[in-house]
Parts: C-alpha cells; sequence; structure tokens
C-alpha cells in the first residue's frame, strides 16, 4: 500500500530540524523523485491492470468457449500466479503480500474440489481483503499503525532520510499528529472490510456469471473512495509532501 497513497509529510513548524539537517548531499534530486513518483504510478496501474484484467477476461473468454463456472473460475483465478511469482523474481525477493495472495489461489482452489461449489471461488477474494482489513485495523493498537509505516519510504524519496526521520519522530510528540495517521488506517481498514463483505453478499446472492464483472466494478469504487477521502483529508490538514 505504501505506493498506493499520499502521505503525511513534516510541516515547518512541526518539524524545524529537517531544513536544517537535511543536506544538499543528503536531499532527493527533484528530477530523480519525479521520475520515482512516474515509475510508481506506471507500476501501480500495471498492477492494477493485470490483477484486475487477467482473471475477469480470463474467467469471461473461458466460459464463453463452453467451460463450465467451476473450471472457468479456477483456472482465471490462477491467471495471475505468474504475474505475481515474476513480479518476486523480478525483485529478488519473497514479499508476504504475493505468496499470501497465491496461498489464498491454492487454498480456494483445493476447497473448490471438495465442494464442487463455483461460489465457493467466489467468496475466495473477500478472504484476502478481510483478512488485510483486520490487520490493518490491528496495527492501531501498535506504536506504529499501518499508515506511519507504509508511508515512510515515500516520505524518505521525496524529501530525504533526514526528512522522513523528523516526520517519523512527530508520533512521540504531536498528539494531533498520532490522531491523524489513526484515523486515515482505521479508514483504509474499514474499506478492505467494507469490500470483503461485498464480496461475499454479491457471491451469495447474485448470478454466478454476473459476479466476477460486479465484483472488480464494485473495488474499483470502494478503492476510488479510499483514495478520494485520503487525498482530501491529507490536503485539508496539511499533511501532503
Amino acid at each position: 500500500m505504501g505506493n498506493l497513497v499520499e502521505h503525511p509529510a513534516p510541516t515547518a513548524a512541526a518539524a524545524p530540524t529537517t531544513a536544517t539537517t537535511t543536506t544538499a548531499a543528503q536531499a532527493p534530486d527533484t528530477a530523480w523523485v519525479k521520475a520515482r513518483a512516474a515509475a510508481g504510478r506506471r507500476q501501480l496501474i500495471q498492477s492494477l491492470a493485470l490483477e484486475l484484467a487477467l482473471p475477469l477476461g480470463g474467467y469471461y473468454l473461458l466460459a464463453g468457449l463452453g467451460m463450465s463456472q467451476w473450471a472457468a473460475l479456477v483456472i482465471s483465478g490462477l491467471l495471475v500466479a505468474p504475474w505475481l511469482v515474476y513480479g518476486m523474481v523480478r525483485r529478488g525477493r519473497v514479499e508476504v503480500m504475493p505468496v499470501f495472495t497465491l496461498v489464498l489461489l491454492t487454498a480456494g482452489a483445493l476447497m473448490s474440489l471438495v465442494t464442487g461449489s463455483p461460489r465457493v471461488l467466489l467468496i475466495r477474494d473477500s478472504w484476502f481483503f478481510g483478512v488485510i482489513g483486520l490487520w490493518v485495523l490491528g496495527t492501531l493498537a501498535t506504536r506504529r499503525p499501518f499508515m506511519l509505516t507504509a508511508a515512510r519510504s515515500i516520505v524518505a524519496a521525496k524529501i530525504g532520510e533526514a526528512g522522513a526521520q523528523a516526520w517519523l519522530d512527530r508520533w512521540d510528540t504531536e498528539p494531533t499528529f498520532r490522531h491523524q495517521i489513526r484515523l486515515l488506517t482505521a479508514v483504509w481498514g474499514a474499506g478492505f472490510l467494507l469490500d470483503a463483505g461485498i464480496r461475499v453478499l454479491f457471491a451469495c446472492t447474485l448470478p454466478i456469471g454476473a459476479v466476477p464483472l460486479v465484483n472488480s466494478l464494485q473495488w474499483l469504487v470502494v478503492l476510488g473512495g479510499l483514495f478520494g477521502f485520503h487525498f482530501w483529508y491529507v490536503t485539508r490538514n496539511g499533511l501532503k509532501v
């Protein structure tokens, strides 16, 4: 998530040491920061396109070719697996979220083998978003809520390591900053749980053939709402880097 959102940054009043401790050598080059931000946006768009389009397009293509709903859901769901593995190989490290997604894809396919129900496969995605939502909300009980840790690398890329550390230190000194970070974390966690609940409702009530498309559309609506609130909130409260 860290590359999905605009994150809080230190203000001049709250972090006066940023300007004095971030030297010209430490401060990131403006062109480099812009290039990195553009690359991050391209990667986000590519990920959303592939992770939504591959399963969705694959399902309707296979179903249109006469494959059963169950088989079409199983195969289309697994189409994203090579993309997830390729991403980890390219970055040279095993990452939690891709591995977690692969585990859920495999578990859903195995469970559907036992039940023979395509609706089990449709509910599978809700596990993913539900677990993420619970984990995000669980970080509220810690000294490092999700939005604080997710934002640090973005802040460092934009204003340098010294500035990022000054921004991180605000957690220990500013109650208002802690409240803002917790609120943003709570909104994102609740958003993921809302999406999970909607997916279960659709999987249990809508015609099976309509669920993949409706799920993709409702996820874009939920994600758009989360982004819209986030950008409005950080701008309104002067938190934008």
